[in-house]
């Protein structure tokens, strides 16, 4: 089932939750929203669910206005962060629950209800458990509980807020190769809500990012990360250098150094800041050219696989961030409080004076 949000928009008070957003998300697609904080992302999710109703604009499923249905007549299943499991009932119980409440001429029988609850508890890894109760579960198999459960209804949409945000790195990890995978198999048309970008690019199809209840952009995960359509998309998607100077004849010129900026050709010494990621900066000992920029390492820290390179840039004083392999590190040899120069391989420039 597809799902089209024309220009909504909600307030809470004098606060803007969403203004004038507009999205479609087609049938069996996986889409997420990214965003901080107030950005809007629950808000418009609750909306899709008819847990919410907007002041502005209509809700449409597979073409059929749905703005003034309640979540019920939309057929929704809906994955809250903190599971919502009832404690007293079991397993079972909790997955059978939405089924055995339906009208009686609705209904399925017990015998239909039980191979449906067994066969959800088998999908999401769980029916040796079915007797258990939630405080007798982890974290990571109580959200599958709440999963099944809102399966079991067979909903047109499925959505799903901070699925795994109440849980560690670890599991949470588990978890999303885990519902990529169980989205693969069922293709139910879904909307999650994150605050986490790794989780964001690593589950969706499609990601939109929000912010102050607009959307900035929306593309797959790859379209997002590798061309931002602006300063906070960038900085929002990972860990980034921001590089201040003026952009004139094609380049951005900061200090003795000069980076290429073609996009911006048109440009007379306007005010700019060079976007650079973290482990798109190259570590020497002598200057490749007029890019190069003389840095001294601060500190040298290594987490897992990766090392963190700490350093200051010689002729402004900023601190700059470098992500390395082990395997690099060794190579370079590197050490604390010697001078290095640093060459960023892929920069991106916006004009105008950004701050993170």
């Amino acid at each position: 089932m597809s799902i089209e949000i024309r220009n909504i928009s909600k307030r809470f008070n004098n606060f803007q939750a969403l203004g004038n957003v507009d999205l479609t998300v087609s049938s069996g697609e996986l889409v997420a929203l990214l965003g901080p904080s107030g950005s809007g992302k629950t808000t418009l999710l609750r909306i899709i669910a008819g847990l919410e109703f907007a002041d502005e604009g209509a809700i449409l499923f597979d073409g059929q206005e749905a703005t003034r249905h309640n979540a019920k007549e939309r057929q929704v299943g809906f994955v809250f962060q903190h599971y919502a499991l009832f404690r007293h009932m079991t397993v079972y119980q909790n997955v059978a629950f939405g089924l055995e409440v339906k009208p009686k001429r609705e209904r399925p029988s017990k015998d239909e209800i039980r191979e449906k609850v067994h066969e959800l508890l088998r999908l999401v890894q769980l029916d040796n458990l079915a007797g258990r109760y939630p405080a007798q579960l982890s974290g990571g198999q109580r959200q599958r509980v709440a999963l099944a459960r809102a399966l079991a209804v067979e909903p047109s949409v499925l959505l799903l807020d901070e699925p795994f945000g109440a849980l560690d790195a670890r599991v949470r990890q588990e978890l999303r190769q885990w519902l990529r995978d169980l989205h693969d198999e069922i293709h139910v048309t879904s909307v999650f809500v994150t605050h986490d970008q790794e989780e964001a690019l690593e589950v969706a199809d499609r990601v939109v990012v929000m912010n102050r209840g607009h959307i900035e952009q929306q593309g797959t995960p790859e379209e997002v990360y590798e061309h931002p359509a602006n300063p906070f998309v960038f900085n929002f998607l990972g860990k980034v250098n921001l590089f201040h100077g003026r952009v004139h004849d094609g380049q951005l010129q900061r200090g003795g150094s000069a980076h290429a900026a073609s996009e911006h050709a048109a440009a007379i010494n306007e005010p700019a800041v060079g976007y650079v990621r973290s482990h798109d900066i190259e570590i020497g000992r002598t200057a490749w050219d007029d890019s190069s920029v003389p840095a001294q390492v601060r500190a040298i820290t290594k987490i897992g696989p990766l090392v963190r390179i700490d350093l200051t840039h010689l002729d402004t004083g900023e601190a700059i961030q470098a992500e390395l392999t082990r395997e690099i590190l060794q190579e370079l040899t590197l050490q604390v409080g010697e001078k290095v120069f640093l060459r960023p391989r892929k920069m991106s420039v916006f004009v105008g004076d950004y701050q993170i």
